[in-house]
């Protein structure tokens, strides 16, 4: 079975436990917007008996990609209630990070269950018993997201980032949010953008500002210079990093992330 990302394969690593090998087709710190399969990867995507795909719009290569595989390919986002991107060159396409939102991650859990029982169904009680015991895990985090984030100032209410990642994530939260720039890591944000980013974060006074780990953070820490907000970090999206990193499961990103945006949001 192959995943498109890290974070898609860690989500069914946990359903499958034991009976099936989930593959990811990137490897931790790749950026998915842009990726470009190579030889080898198509011929996994041949071989493969089940492809799990985010969709809304996140793998624009995924067709060329299944194009010659027989595999059913599942899109894990499906279900999902879609906030559209606002502006931007994207604008008005949906925000394909639904997965930072651990109330959706629960939807991204019971379409894995159906398509691995769909796989195999001789062990579909597992896998059930598997979702349930992830899903306590996932409410347990959106607990803590709340809760961490709850009393907060009305300036203290915005997420500031470099890439509209956190929309999702912003909305299970309560807040608000502001970006350089929509959907696509590798846009060239304008001195425009980031002087109206920089007149908000000032208007609002807002204590930390933020960006993705797999994305250049020099414009961010052009706002961090221009209005005295403190840079809160770098926050996972996208990918895991590796075993010995700061979020090598789903679930450490999701917590890591939490934490990182209520210690730069309560100060």
């Amino acid at each position: 079975m192959l995943a498109t990302f890290t974070v898609l394969a860690d989500i069914a690593r946990n359903i499958a436990g034991e009976h099936l090998r989930v593959e990811s087709l990137t490897k931790q710190g790749a950026e998915i917007h842009e990726y470009e399969p190579t030889p080898s990867d198509v011929k996994k995507a041949q071989d493969a008996d089940l492809i799990l795909a985010n969709g809304m719009g996140l793998e624009g290569w995924l067709g060329q990609f299944t194009a010659s595989s027989k595999a059913q390919t599942v899109t894990l986002s499906q279900g999902v209630e879609p906030i559209s991107i606002a502006d931007g060159q994207a604008q008005g396409q949906q925000n394909p990070h639904a997965w930072m939102s651990p109330s959706n991650a629960e939807i991204y859990v019971d379409n894995t269950v159906r398509a691995l029982t769909e796989l195999d169904p001789q062990h579909a009680q597992d896998f059930e018993t598997n979702a349930a015991r992830y899903k306590r895990e996932l409410r347990e985090i959106q607990k803590e997201l709340r809760g961490s984030l709850a009393g907060l100032p009305e300036g203290h209410k915005t997420l500031v980032t470099c890439e509209g990642a956190f929309s999702y994530l912003a909305q299970d939260a309560g807040l608000s949010e502001d970006y350089l720039w929509a959907v696509n890591s590798d846009a060239q944000v304008s001195a425009r953008t980031t002087a109206e980013v920089i007149d908000r974060v000032r208007e609002k006074r807002v204590p930390a500002v933020f960006c993705e780990s797999t994305v250049n953070d020099s414009a961010m820490r052009q706002v961090v210079a221009d209005t005295g907000a403190s840079f809160g970090g770098a926050l996972y999206v996208d990918s895991l990093s590796d075993e010995g990193g700061d979020v090598p499961t789903y679930l450490d990103l999701l917590r890591y992330d939490v934490r990182l945006i209520a210690e730069g949001l309560t100060k």
